[in-house]
């Protein structure tokens, strides 16, 4: 066993080969390398598979032995001053080494497809596997220099995966938003990194956990600078994890490719946060007041999260938001020092929202066959619907990830979620309300998303209509606007049937064939503005896209019972995983003891995530859909509905949601145009102050020049007359002077 840690070496450097053989393939043998290049999707796939096989022995290994590893090499030594570089393995190392090695293999199989057509294929496999090796190589550091290297180099991935599409403008504002956000945060790590070496005089996790926790007994520090250091330190995981208030970059990084999102913005980059809270928490725990943050903080930005996502038409961008409000779960669990629950979480919903996403990417895909759809319209869910006859297995892959995330059991994140959500009312009654009433509006939210996208019918384009009246589709809005314009010019949607032809608006649509399944054989074509569209069936991904889908499906299923145990049968392996952890923390690892306790904790936020995916229901409700016919009902609910929620409030709601809290608008207008004025003020001030001043001082001197150069004639009688007339005049003054 000894041996075989040694060699753990080559879980962050393995899949560097990746990108270093493209390189060296893309100068000395380009035509070959491009020619060949899905041999290094391939390659990619291979290399992260052996590091999964090795991720996987080396947790087996923690689980007979309970025990963890650190290997360290020295790298420079000066004096007092010792700098050793090295990796780390226990438990939480191993967590993320195989959550980053499984969703990665599975998005890498899937790009092979989804990016075929991409003309920086190769491009993309290099960033992806560089990015697995930053990645890998922050969970097994064992100091902070090194977490800090590899924290950059993973924003550094980050920047280059969401600008892949840097000629796109948007594109390429979104990856230096989100540079420039975390720059904020890794500047405050940098600084709290500084400030406990200061303080301990040491880099390595085992010596700064021991020398803090020895300070800290003799009462030996200022608790202020401690505190403030901790702040910093938190910084970092606030950029990286999205959390609030620098969590705008995270909806702006959906313009990168849909497996982009799914690795990074889902499953790794943003768990990088609670990774390592999570790994400094012995050190946090010690520090009441960080802890109140870290929980304050994972409130605010799970409510926050839940309230953008409700409105939001981009399917990418509401996910986004879905992950930024589950990550303030997790932040949450870890402030209130449930480390387990959090890490739990942080489990369950990777592979929950990994498998939203590339749901999401094969929808997107499908929309794209429409000939004529710009990728912002295969993105937006108002030109969607009825999808779910046309691309079925994505449908049902999507509507379990979209349970699972709900807390609906038996899925993975109801175990995860309901564990949190019971730790909550233990730690304060406030977050409690605000954390299970946010499981109400992700379910009400998640079935939004659903049913805009895949039920109801196919919507097939918007159709001039100039007549007076208008009329709501349930696809287009929550709040009931009727309607909406584009330059200033009413359009709705055309439904369209398969039963026979419709009519909508006083517009007839011809029937659907339904042997148009091709993408070249068209099925409908309408006259807009005097042009003919011509549009095919959506169809379902290929067996590439669906086999990451599938294999999602059943972790989806199935990883949720690593944490659950009974008194009958215990399931819990996650706790004894942690148990080196959770016994540093002084943590409990018998989580549910019987079924009965279990049942009680559960019924209540399961009656939540039903109620809220009810209301989604009556409020988007498919024509087709159950609750169409029951009138009496429904007339009820939307009487209550409507007295509890006036028009004002309804748009309120959705401004609130649709504007993203406005946060981005007081950013540009008080963060970044108060810089604006104060740059416009400096480079005023240098340029006509400053150099100014300077250009004055050059322009005196020449003028004098001049003025003397006009006075001198070059003869020296002249020159003497003068200055002794000038002596002679002084003289004169100094003696009516003197007189006086």
């Amino acid at each position: 066993m000894e041996q075989t840690y040694q060699y753990a070496w080559i879980i962050p450097f393995l899949p560097l080969s990746v990108p270093i053989l493209i390189g060296v393939g893309l100068l000395l043998f380009p035509s070959a390398t491009k020619s060949l290049r899905r041999m290094w999707a391939f390659q990619s796939v291979l290399v992260l598979s052996i590091v999964m096989i090795f991720s996987i022995n080396l947790s087996i290994q923690q689980l007979n032995s309970r025990a963890t590893y650190q290997y360290v090499w020295a790298w420079i030594l000066n004096n007092d001053f010792s700098l050793e570089f090295g990796y780390l393995i226990d438990p939480l190392t191993s967590i993320m080494s195989i959550l980053i090695t499984t969703v990665g293999i599975l998005v890498l199989i899937y790009s092979d497809n989804y990016m075929f057509h991409d003309r920086g294929y190769l491009r993309f496999f290099a960033y992806m596997s560089f990015f697995s090796t930053a990645m890998l190589g922050l969970v097994t550091s064992s100091n902070l220099i090194q977490i800090y290297i590899f924290w950059e180099l993973v924003g550094m991935c980050s920047y280059l995966l969401i600008g892949f599409w840097f000629t796109r403008p948007v594109a390429a504002n979104a990856c230096q938003k989100a540079f420039v956000t975390n720059r904020v945060g890794d500047f405050g790590l940098l600084l709290g990194i500084l400030g406990f070496y200061w303080i301990t005089g040491s880099f390595e996790f085992r010596d700064l956990f021991q020398i803090f926790n020895n300070l800290i007994f003799h009462n030996e520090l200022n608790f202020l600078f401690v505190t403030w250091c901790a702040v910093l330190f938190f910084s970092g995981a606030v950029s990286k994890s999205a959390q609030f208030p620098l969590h705008v970059w995270l909806p702006d990084a959906m313009e990168g490719p849909t497996p982009i999102s799914a690795l990074i913005h889902a499953a790794t980059m943003v768990a990088a946060g609670i990774f390592l809270v999570a790994r400094l928490l012995p050190l946090f725990i010690i520090i009441p007041q960080i802890m109140n943050l870290i929980s304050l903080i994972g409130i605010i930005t799970l409510f926050f999260g839940a309230t953008l996502a409700l409105a939001q038409k981009d399917i990418k961008r509401g996910l986004a938001y879905s992950t930024m409000s589950q990550l303030g779960y997790m932040m949450l669990a870890l402030g209130m020092g449930s480390s387990r629950s959090a890490l739990f979480h942080l489990i369950t919903h990777a592979y929950s929202k990994a498998l939203l996403f590339l749901g999401s990417g094969s929808v997107i895909h499908s929309m794209q066959t429409i000939v004529g759809y710009s990728p912002t319209k295969s993105q937006n869910m108002v030109f969607m619907g009825g999808l779910k006859k046309h691309v079925p297995i994505t449908k049902s892959a999507f509507l379990l990830g979209t349970l699972s995330l709900c807390g609906i059991p038996p899925l993975a994140c109801f175990w995860s979620k309901d564990q949190i959500l019971n730790d909550s009312w233990l730690y304060s009654v406030i977050f409690a309300i605000i954390a299970w009433s946010t499981a109400g509006l992700t379910a009400f939210y998640m079935f939004r998303i659903y049913l805009l996208t895949f039920e109801g019918h196919l919507n097939a384009h918007f159709q001039n209509f100039s007549g007076k009246k208008k009329t709501s589709l349930y696809s287009i809005s929550l709040w009931g606007k009727e309607g909406f314009k584009v330059n200033n010019k009413n359009f709705h949607l055309l439904i369209m049937t398969k039963k026979k032809s419709a009519y909508f608006f006083s517009q007839k649509i011809d029937q659907i064939d339904k042997n148009a399944r091709t993408r070249s054989q068209p099925f409908l074509t309408i006259s807009r503005f005097g042009k003919k569209k011509t549009f095919v069936y959506p169809y379902e991904s290929n067996n590439t896209i669906l086999f990451s889908i599938l294999i999602l499906v059943f972790f989806t299923f199935f990883v949720g019972f690593i944490g659950i145990s009974f008194n009958d049968v215990d399931l819990d392996i996650l706790s004894k995983w942690l148990t080196p952890s959770i016994n540093l923390l002084h943590q409990n690892s018998n989580y549910l003891t019987d079924w009965s306790e279990f049942a009680k904790d559960a019924v209540f936020s399961v009656s939540l995530a039903y109620l809220g995916i009810i209301i989604a229901f009556f409020f988007y409700k498919p024509p087709y859909s159950p609750f169409t016919n029951f009138d009496l009902v429904n007339s009820l609910i939307k009487t209550n509905l409507k007295r509890i929620f006036s028009d004002k409030i309804k748009n309120g709601i959705y401004a609130w949601s649709y504007n993203r809290g406005y946060i981005d608008a007081f950013y540009a207008t008080y963060l970044t145009g108060t810089m604006r004025r104060v740059s416009e003020f400096t480079h005023f001030f240098d340029r006509q102050v400053v150099d100014g001043i300077t250009n004055g001082v050059g322009l005196m001197s020449s003028f004098v020049g001049e003025a003397i150069k006009s006075i001198g004639g070059g003869r020296l009688s002249s020159y003497l007359f003068l200055y002794s007339s000038y002596v002679s005049i002084f003289l004169l003054i100094a003696y009516f002077l003197s007189r006086r």
